[in-house]
């Protein structure tokens, strides 16, 4: 690699020479090969960039990717040059042209590249002849129109090189470049970024097509049902994209749908003349035709297929060729959260899914958390093992989407093998070899890998489909007609395989025993009953269970034989035969998956079929209280895993601490252990705030690996550069502390302060009765759309009697509640959830919701007007009727002490923002009981009393004060008491002076 000095003495002379003979190298004979060996290449030789592959790198690893040039007509369809990071990461396209060409008005070769650089979704790209070198920013969506100047964030004549030297160096150069600089450059206010990505030009793309086709399909085939509307659609969009995209990879002939779609006659039947000829050529389950008896006899407008059709052409701003398969499975998660209703004048209509509105939209998970648990999945049970090893793993995504994590493991699967005959030596281009002479994998090959390895379930058969199109997509990269014919001629079949029986429809976590208690089999169609072990026999296959038993009765024989002393291990041995009898009935018995990987589906449970929610919780070992799918996906994960499995999932944070999932957390330390915990940033998922963590899961491992990330940390990959902290925990001792929780955050000796704390301890939920505040609307309880939007039992005035005064969170302070005065609410059964009265009215402490302050803080007050409030804010009434008691309990909940319990017990530490206090969590905080006999304890619970009641005077006084001077005093008396009943505290829960300075200090 050449020093920065060294470089620019290279560049120097380069330019020199140009300068030299310039009139030479500008003639229109001077090609574009020539100026890439003479100039280009050197250029960025010297850049530090291994542009002739000099270091002998695996095709994978190479830095500089000279890309087969595929002529359609006149027009290029791929980059002379791809940089790139060892592993794969492109960073920019360079375009080369020759030197008479003028790069700096030819709008044509402006287009190019950034068509080229915007379909592969990177930041810039570049066009050069080395006399003019232009960077373009690739985010802005590309117009064929545009002028050769939209978009050019930099231009450099070569007589300017040296002067511009050092913008040269600390952006593309590879010293500065694995420094971070290129990074810092693309997020810098120099690359103005575009809000037209092509993933989501393309979802916009996706969704026009799908109404056109959806409008006329419904109007022109009124026999067809709803459903077989949605799938017709999406198979005639996946086929055209499948067929456009070997188009421009050069596997079909180019423009082939074009002139098939415009030709005289029915458009679609012209065009299915060509599905019927692709599914000769590819054998793939997408051209079956056989299994799909509804397309061939379509009738679909000639406009509609014609204008469907020309808009995957040229000037379109898609190079298909160029679009990674990841970016498409981008786009179709998207697209896959809408479907297509049709009404009684037959009519169609996109509509987002109900799971989809209730869960807030689709959040399509980052390729950089998809490779990263890929890597510790995948990537840690294949290292160091053979093809032939490697051939009975089995993967597996049991909701797979639009196929993002199968697609990565077929990757990483794709680029292990390409490097292991690279690196052992393998014979290549002989028949049975599975790499070409070019040291890229056959398509037999990669048939092969993607069979034996990859698997997949998913609810939506769209979504199986989409998966498998781009798992196809995928197996057919790098080929092209030249490969395929070679291949063919070789080996005589047909390129693509049938994936029908690897990605399958159906509820992963719904068995057929559904229909054991519900006989309608009216709710298969919604509901799609699964059993994995049918589906997939070749994975679940059943251990030699008779020699099991045999082995087991014999060694229990024996030992009860020698001494009755061993009767109890003699009856463990005795019930693990009864649990081996009966393997059909639990997957944990049986073979199964190696890998189980993927992004569940994050859905509140509530709006489930009553029966179907049933049948969750008979069913499953960890579901309490109110949970969510992706807990129920966790736990049917582990089920369907082998012995030696790893399960890698990104989830909700929640699972680390809600009591609705302790169950779950008992499940997993008990039965397994927990590999790694990665804490993420709360912008993961894009436009959205998301507490997320990536979870993995696997048998004995005897430390935790804990990775946390800061809150507003923006990543784009995971690795020791940049994350927060690290740390190792033996999470066993997780089941040490009283609800499993997994604590992530705190150290060691605050653990042991946590424990402390709960040392012979009551729990709230005994000393206090609790409830949510009121819910005024719920769909569930038959409350209209009109009725939810218009808001009809709130009022800002007090319309009737039934108008009671409704409290907001803010009207909770601490240690006393005031009403803001903004508005009622018409209190009555009509409401969606109207909870007691008595919570309302009696003497009681409420506590907001939020948290907030630094530290944070709980906001608890005491009243005892009649005042309702929604779940802003919940209610305690306490369960001894002395209302000094209540004071007592309300003084301990402003505490620092429970205040510290709370934050490091449930609480993300690192977030500042949006925090709440749970129900759940609150029931279970520790309370120091007071002891009547003893002395000393009644007169600090009745100095704490007294503190109380001045702090509720005071800060009641506080709201109607206005001189700023009093505010102040008031303040100074209010941190005083608040100080002093703290102090109180720390005896009451006998601390010493180290354990109080750890409060204290946070």
């Amino acid at each position: 690699m050449s020093t920065k000095e060294e470089a620019y003495n290279i560049i120097q002379g380069l330019v020199d020479r140009f300068t030299e003979q310039y009139d030479s190298y500008k003639h229109s004979d001077y090609n574009e090969t020539l100026t890439r060996r003479d100039f280009i290449d050197p250029f960025f030789k010297a850049l530090g960039w291994d542009v002739d592959n000099s270091e002998g790198f695996a095709e994978a690893y190479r830095e500089v990717i000279h890309e087969d040039k595929v002529k359609v007509g006149k027009v290029t369809k791929a980059p002379d040059y791809s940089f790139r990071l060892s592993g794969g990461k492109k960073l920019f396209f360079v375009e080369a042209k020759k030197p008479s060409v003028y790069i700096k008005d030819d709008t044509s070769v402006a287009f190019q590249i950034r068509r080229y650089g915007w379909s592969a979704k990177l930041a810039i790209s570049i066009i050069s002849d080395f006399e003019e070198f232009a960077v373009y920013d690739c985010t802005k969506k590309p117009i064929s129109t545009d002028k050769s100047g939209v978009a050019r964030i930099k231009y450099i004549n070569f007589k300017d090189y040296t002067k511009e030297f050092e913008y040269l160096w600390n952006t593309f150069s590879k010293e500065q470049v694995l420094r971070g600089s290129f990074d810092r450059y693309i997020k810098s206010d120099t690359v103005k970024k575009g809000t037209a990505t092509v993933d989501k030009e393309f979802l916009n793309s996706l969704d026009t097509w799908r109404t056109y086709l959806a409008t006329s399909i419904s109007l022109k085939n009124r026999d067809l049902e709803e459903d077989e509307i949605n799938y017709t659609v999406q198979q005639t969009i996946d086929r055209l994209i499948f067929l456009r995209i070997a188009e421009d990879r050069g596997v079909e002939q180019y423009g082939q749908l074009k002139l098939s779609a415009n030709q005289k006659g029915e458009a679609y039947q012209n065009l299915f003349y060509i599905f019927k000829k692709a599914d000769e050529k590819y054998n793939s389950g997408l051209f079956d035709f056989k299994k799909d008896t509804i397309s061939e006899a379509l009738h679909i407008d000639n406009k509609v297929i014609k204008t469907i059709v020309n808009e995957m052409y040229y000037p379109s701003p898609y190079e298909f060729s160029q679009i990674p398969v990841e970016i498409l499975g981008s786009a179709y998660e998207q697209f896959l959260g809408k479907t297509i209703t049709i009404d009684k004048a037959h009519r169609a209509k996109i509509e987002e899914k109900p799971e989809v509105r209730k869960a807030g939209g689709v959040y399509y998970t980052p390729q950089y958390i998809v490779d990263y648990i890929v890597k510790n999945t995948v990537g840690k049970l294949i290292e160091g093992k053979t093809p032939k090893q490697i051939s009975t793993i089995k993967i597996c995504d049991p909701a797979c989407g639009s196929g993002s994590f199968l697609i990565g493991a077929y990757q990483f699967l794709l680029d292990y093998h390409k490097n292991y005959y690279t690196d052992n030596g393998t014979k290549v281009g002989k028949k049975d070899s599975p790499a070409t002479p070019q040291g890229n994998l056959t398509s037999t090959e990669k048939k092969r890998i993607l069979l034996n390895n990859i698997y997949g379930v998913d609810i939506d058969v769209n979504a199986v489909e989409v998966t498998k199109l781009s798992l196809l997509l995928k197996c057919m990269e790098g080929e092209t007609a030249t490969t395929i014919e070679q291949q063919q001629k070789l080996w005589h079949e047909r390129i693509l395989p049938t994936l029908d029986e690897n990605i399958k429809c159906g509820n992963s976590l719904v068995d057929t025993d559904f229909y054991d208690s519900f006989i309608d089999f009216g709710d298969q169609k919604r509901i799609k009953p699964f059993n994995w072990i049918k589906a997939f026999p070749e994975v679940f296959k059943k251990p030699h269970v008779k020699n099991e038993n045999e082995n087991l009765k014999e060694l229990a024989d024996k030992t009860k034989f020698h001494a009755s002393k061993a009767l109890e291990y003699a009856n463990m041995l005795d019930a693990q035969i009864n649990h081996i009898a009966e393997p059909d009935s639990k997957y944990s018995e049986i073979n199964g998956f190696d890998v189980v990987i993927g992004n569940p589906p994050w859905v509140d449970i509530k709006g489930h079929p009553t029966e179907l929610i049933k049948y969750y919780f008979d069913k499953y070992r960890s579901t309490e209280n109110r949970i969510n799918l992706y807990s129920i996906f966790i736990e049917q994960g582990l089920r369907i895993l082998s012995k030696n499995g790893i399960l890698g999932f990104i989830t909700p944070n929640s699972v680390l601490y809600q009591s609705s999932y302790q169950k779950l957390r008992n499940l997993i330390l008990t039965d397994y252990s927990v590999s790694t915990i990665v804490r993420l940033p709360d912008n993961t998922f894009q436009n959205v705030k998301a507490e997320t963590i990536i979870l993995k899961i696997s048998k004995s491992i005897e430390k935790t690996e804990c990775v946390l990330y800061n809150r507003n940390d923006t990543i784009n990959e995971i690795s020791n550069s940049n994350w927060k902290e690290r740390k190792l925990i033996n999470s066993k001792d997780w089941l040490k502390n009283k609800y499993s929780v997994f604590d992530i955050f705190s150290k060691k000796d605050e653990i042991e302060l946590l424990k402390k704390i709960e040392r012979n301890k009551t729990e709230l939920i005994s000393l206090c009765d609790f409830t949510l505040g009121l819910t005024p609307y719920d769909k569930y309880k038959g409350h209209t759309q009109k009725q939810i939007k218009d808001r009809v039992f709130h009022s800002t005035i007090q319309k009737d009697s039934t108008f009671k005064p409704l409290l907001e969170g803010a009207d909770v302070k601490r240690y006393s509640v005031v009403w803001g005065q903004k508005e009622y609410i018409s209190y009555g059964n009509w409401l969606g959830a109207p909870r007691e009265q008595r919570f309302f009215k009696s003497p009681r402490i409420l506590i907001r919701q939020i948290v907030s302050g630094n530290p944070l803080r709980i906001y608890a007050g005491y009243t005892d007007s009649e005042l309702y409030n929604t779940q802003s804010v919940f209610n305690l009434i306490s369960k001894d009727e002395n209302k000094l008691n209540t004071y007592y309990l309300l003084a301990l909940l402003n505490s620092n002490l429970i205040n510290f319990y709370h934050n490091h017990k449930y609480l993300d530490i690192s977030k500042n923002l949006f925090q709440k206090i749970l129900i759940q969590n609150c029931k279970r905080f520790p309370i120091k009981t007071i002891e009547l006999e003893n002395i000393q304890e009644v007169q600090k619970q009745s100095e704490i009393i007294k503190l109380v009641g001045q702090l509720i005077q005071l800060n009641s006084e506080k709201t109607i004060v206005k001189l700023q001077s009093k505010v102040e005093l008031i303040e100074s008396k209010i941190d005083y008491c608040e100080n002093k009943i703290n102090k109180i505290v720390y005896q009451l829960y006998e601390l010493t002076d180290d354990e109080i300075s750890i409060i204290e200090n946070q």
